[in-house]
């Protein structure tokens, strides 16, 4: 409780004690992480550009690493809420994921609207997530293998209706007339070491915002948890709910309420995700296994651990597809194993 009080970031003791007990490692990951910059922010020497093709390339590969971590970390984000938190296996998140881009679309369309489909998913979404622990999931606490069943049956049930209402063909939402074009973004593309020119990167404008927006939704979501009481009863309810509830706190209401936020986020991801790819079927199962990878990787029940493993999917798999394309689907699995066997609760998940 006086972790929960004080508002400590989870997994930070554990970064202090990696870094006194092996400070080589530590120096190792320092260096690289200096190397990582310099090729980010200075100019490329012609060696480097012809073995590693243009900077240009680089650069637009690396944000698109980071624009997709941040639609796979809004997804994970109630991923983990509902599933390091609470302790409940909803396999049919995916599904709430693309339910929310269908639905955006719809509305968009309707309304000629893009920010107005935002509240409007969340709530539907939200009361969809609602339903399904108030009727389903509160039903078999602590049961994870029928949570696991009867949530994979829900999913089928979900993409069987979606794909009787809309097809199986491809939808995509289209961007607001102010985030449509590119933006000019102060990273060196280019350097002409004859003329002195320097032409700088340009990337759409919609995907740095999209960014942003995850940025400021993951600070808040951590202030929450961290720093409001609500946070604390959430925290304390996982710990020892009974004890929370003997105290008069109305520990069901409070899970309900998280159920249903981590739901609506979900949905708010499904719209972000028709706005700068497409949906169609099938991409609830793949977003549902990258929400399973970044939780992994990342820790479960912890908001920046989600982050970060969904920082370094998202760039390990575009990385992987300009660079080695053959084998980019097993650099995120890599990943996973490696993490699984060298630190099982995640790289900023707490021991249980």
């Amino acid at each position: 409780m006086a972790e929960v009080r004080h508002g400590k970031l989870p997994g930070r003791s554990e970064m202090d004690n990696f870094i006194k007990r092996y400070p080589l490692w530590s120096l190792i990951i320092i260096l690289l992480v200096a190397a990582f910059l310099w090729l980010v922010l200075a100019p490329w020497p012609p060696e480097l550009a012809a073995s590693w093709g243009r900077k240009q390339i680089f650069l637009s590969a690396l944000l698109g690493g980071i624009t997709l971590g941040a639609l796979y970390f809004l997804v994970a984000a109630g991923f983990t809420l509902i599933f390091g938190l609470m302790r409940v296996v909803n396999l049919a998140h995916g599904s709430l994921f693309l339910i929310g881009g269908y639905l955006g679309y719809e509305i968009a369309s309707a309304s000629g609207s893009w920010l107005l489909a935002f509240p409007v998913v969340f709530i539907v979404v939200a009361l969809i997530g609602l339903l399904m622990q108030r009727f389903i999931f509160s039903k078999m606490e602590g049961e994870e293998l029928r949570q696991t069943l009867v949530s994979i049956g829900l999913s089928i049930v979900f993409a069987d209706l979606m794909l009787w209402w809309w097809g199986g063909q491809s939808y995509s939402i289209l961007a607001p007339q102010f985030l449509q074009g590119p933006m000019e973004l102060p990273l060196v593309s280019n350097f002409n070491a004859s003329t002195g020119a320097v032409t700088w990167l340009r990337y759409p404008s919609v995907r740095i915002w999209i960014l942003i927006a995850a940025i400021v939704m993951g600070i808040a979501m951590w202030l929450v948890l961290n720093r409001t009481t609500l946070g604390m009863l959430i925290r304390a309810g996982v710990d020892d709910r009974e004890m929370l509830a003997a105290s008069g706190v109305r520990i069901q209401m409070v899970f309900l309420a998280v159920f249903g936020f981590g739901a609506g986020l979900a949905g708010i991801a499904g719209i972000i995700g028709a706005t700068f790819q497409s949906l169609s079927p099938g991409e609830d199962t793949r977003f549902l296994l990258a929400s399973l990878v970044v939780v992994i990787v990342g820790g479960m029940g912890s908001i920046v651990g989600a982050a970060l493993g969904a920082l370094i999917i998202g760039v390990a798999e575009q990385m992987g597809f300009v660079y080695a394309p053959t084998y980019s689907v097993v650099f995120t699995f890599l990943i996973m194993a490696a993490v699984l066997a060298f630190r099982p609760q995640g790289l900023l998940g707490a021991r249980r």
